[in-house]
């Protein structure tokens, strides 16, 4: 295996430290991902060099000068804090004809606008629950086509912000409160979506062209009370007492073969449909009728060893060095529009 000059691009405040002894090991650190990273790079020989970047690419265009990376490892979701400018900072590196992990800026896009998404999606008859969106400013009326229970959610933020039980709503007060909710909370147009009742099932695929699925994945919740909406909360994904207290486990689902090879299916079809490159992780419900849903896409989904994508992998054969192995082969693969010309010109 050649070894690689790798830098790691992540936020100035997801550095990890040099020392991690006398942390408490009941706290997950917020750099967990990079750390964990950095750790694999680390195992596979590879050198390495982390540069920190907020809202400064100064910082990153001197760390591309210095170092002259053979790839740019990316963990970097947001720029000025905020995530809408993620794929704008791989359309730098893109500028900068620098190989680099992940997906490109269009599929990042795409996946990134939810409603673009679903319109999509909606277009090649692929199943996603029916939806309205609502801008900021503008009167709240209640849509006339979508049947409660409805969903509500920011229309472009990720990682469950803003996701509760309240999230769920099924009447035009709960639902004009949520929305204000929302709108007010974290400055966003808000997308109200049919609510899909059913099982909470992941899907993670890695590849350019040639694409690897790892087994379907599911979030269980085995002590959740009667009532409640059985969806990943912002505390059921991040609040790891509330996950003890009330024992929701996530593994490799419990489905028919027939079921999986749908869900294989519609996964490589939604992949190529958005463009996307990588790696990534499809949101899905699956109904006690068995149809099978989309709910979103995510490119560059959290690559922590004990998350999903991870986890998944794993119980495919793919231990956490060979998976960020995988992830820069495919880095260094990808063929960009400038990377495509050149080659075309010999």
């Amino acid at each position: 295996m050649k070894k690689l000059r790798v830098l790691v691009l992540m936020h100035e405040d997801l550095m990890p430290p040099v020392e991690t002894e006398g942390l408490c090991e009941d706290e997950v650190p917020p750099w967990k991902t990079e750390y964990d990273i950095l750790w694999a790079l680390d195992e596979l020989g590879h050198d390495y060099r982390p540069v920190g970047v907020n809202a400064d690419l100064g910082a990153l265009r001197r760390a591309i000068e210095d170092y002259d990376p053979d790839i740019v490892f990316n963990v970097l979701e947001e720029f000025h804090g905020a995530t809408c400018y993620g794929q704008a900072l791989v359309s730098y590196l893109e500028l900068e004809r620098r190989a680099y992990t992940g997906c490109n800026p269009r599929g990042l896009v795409l996946a990134h606008d939810k409603v673009l998404t679903k319109k999509i999606l909606a277009y090649h008859d692929i199943k996603t629950p029916r939806f309205e969106l609502f801008r900021r400013g503008r009167t709240i009326k209640p849509p006339q086509d979508l049947r409660y229970p409805l969903m509500v959610k920011s229309s472009f933020e990720d990682a469950s912000l803003g996701i509760s039980q309240k999230s769920v709503v099924n009447t035009e007060r709960q639902l004009h409160e949520r929305i204000e909710f929302m709108m007010e909370s974290f400055d966003t147009d808000v997308i109200v979506e049919e609510y899909i009742d059913g099982r909470e099932l992941y899907l993670g695929i890695l590849g350019n062209e040639r694409l690897e699925t790892f087994p379907v994945w599911e979030m269980s919740f085995n002590k959740w009370p009667a009532g409640k909406a059985r969806i990943a909360t912002e505390k059921v994904k991040w609040n790891y007492a509330y996950q003890v207290k009330h024992d929701i486990q996530t593994g490799p689902a419990q489905i028919s073969d027939e079921v999986r090879r749908r869900i294989e299916q519609l996964g490589k079809q939604v992949y190529r449909t958005l463009g996307l490159s990588g790696y990534a992780r499809l949101d899905l419900r699956l109904t006690d009728e068995g149809e099978v849903w989309l709910i979103e896409a995510n490119g560059n989904p959290d690559l922590a060893h004990d998350e999903d994508f991870a986890k998944s992998a794993l119980a495919a054969g793919v231990e956490y060095p060979a998976l960020i192995q995988k992830i820069l082969k495919l880095g260094r693969a990808w063929k960009p529009a400038w990377k495509a010309a050149a080659e075309a010109l010999g």
